[in-house]
């Protein structure tokens, strides 16, 4: 169909962050009158806040093992990125004329790391090809057929040829992302299936005693590696960094085993992680550091002399082992090396820094993205049922399921409504 044929149609897109405005820019190329509807004041306040301390847009690993970071729905979220990659991604922003710079680990940056010169190179290029935005109106639902909506000057409905729901998930409320659509759909005769909401690339409770807790929330630990069941079950190693706060663990060492880590929790009650707090260190070394005469020298101080062990670390050790297991040398040593930390809880949802669950696959056609009981309309973005580690990855797969959203619709509009 000819892009001025497509004239005859108005689509409503329903989120303004990154995989709504894609949706948006996708559908206003072929001609499609689009007006983009969002209950805040302003778009893509979540994706602002993503950039606030440096935007990291996508990471530019191979291919294969960009696709095996979405875990259990690879294959699903493969097939997005097969007509939107990583290097697509990166050439779109260079279009928007930002320039972009791989960082020494992987992570694809703007060369000013920030955010908002691309947001707003990118609604500047919407407004321009006709995309109209309405602000602070909240999506209510259907009602005769037709989208309602509360805003400012009060509740009112719009008729649509075609909606793409591109609402977030259930964290940051205070951003957008509040998951109140769930709510509507579930309550919809249709029933829409939707997996239920949990935080993703989140922290964990750990119940630190309040004598560590007043010495070392805040506290970063900047070489340490973390040892914990993976997904499969086999035991998974990885060195990073992480930060204790005043009740448990955060930061991205521990994001990135976050999925494994909820889940055993949601299964079991707890999870395990083991702290590696000497990693450049072999096992055989930290056992004869500590076990070398100390003298009159306290144990504290004789693990700072030997292996630079103090301060937070000191503290975990002095926290997790007995006073008897602390004072015996070979205990110790196998402390250091792997240290038990219990996990209890998941920090609560509208922390985390993105969620897992929404609406399931089977509940969406194939390849277009529209929801099986509801003709016409598709979601994207977060609110499907997906997750991804930081690095790129959330950020990529947004974009890559606007377009595949957008491109549904075209193609349904080309074949029900012509």
């Amino acid at each position: 169909m000819a892009p001025s044929t497509f004239q005859n149609f108005r689509v409503a897109v329903i989120g303004g962050g990154p995989a709504g405005l894609m949706a948006a820019e996708v559908l206003s190329q072929a001609g499609v009158r689009v007006d983009l509807y969002d209950a805040m004041p302003s778009s893509g306040r979540k994706f602002l806040l993503a950039g606030k301390g440096g935007m990291n847009i996508t990471h530019a690993e191979p291919a294969f093992d960009f696709v095996q970071r979405y875990g259990a729905r690879a294959g699903e979220v493969g097939t997005w990125l097969a007509e939107f990659d990583a290097q697509a991604l990166r050439d779109w922003i260079h279009g928007l004329g930002i320039a972009t710079f791989v960082g020494t680990s992987g992570r694809v940056f703007p060369a000013d790391m920030k955010a908002a010169p691309l947001l707003r190179a990118w609604l500047h290029r919407l407004r321009a090809a006709g995309v109209q935005f309405h602000m602070r109106h909240r999506w209510l639902g259907w009602q005769g057929g037709q989208l309602v909506f509360s805003s400012p000057a009060g509740e009112h409905q719009v008729a649509a040829d075609a909606v793409i729901l591109a609402l977030g998930g259930g964290s940051w409320a205070r951003l957008g992302s509040d998951g109140a659509w769930v709510g509507v759909l579930e309550r919809m005769s249709s029933g829409v299936a939707v997996a239920p909401l949990v935080p993703s690339n989140c922290g964990f409770d750990a119940d630190w005693s309040a004598h560590f807790s007043s010495r070392h929330a805040g506290a970063p630990l900047t070489t340490v590696a973390i040892e914990s069941t993976g997904p499969d079950g086999r035991q998974v190693r990885r060195r990073g960094q992480f930060v204790i706060t005043a009740g448990g663990v955060e930061g991205s060492l521990i994001y990135a085993l976050s999925a494994p880590l909820r889940d055993q929790i949601a299964e079991r009650g707890s999870a395990t992680i083991y702290l590696d707090l000497a990693p450049d260190f072999s096992a055989e070394r930290v056992a004869a550091d500590v076990a070398h005469p100390r003298g009159a020298r306290s144990m504290s101080s004789h693990l700072q002399s030997r292996l630079g062990i103090k301060g937070v670390k000191s503290g975990l050790l002095r926290e997790c082992l007995t006073k008897e297991a602390f004072s015996d040398p070979v205990q110790l040593a196998q402390a250091i090396k792997r240290l038990p930390v219990v996990l209890k809880r998941t920090r609560p949802l509208n922390e985390a820094i993105s969620s897992a669950g929404g609406i399931c696959f089977e509940a969406m056609e194939e390849g277009t993205l529209m929801l099986h009981r509801l003709p016409g309309v598709f979601a994207a973005g977060e609110m499907i049922d997906w997750e991804a580690p930081t690095g790129g990855y959330l950020l990529t797969a947004c974009f890559a399921s606007g377009r595949v959203a957008a491109r549904g619709a075209l193609t349904w509009l080309e074949r029900v409504k012509n």
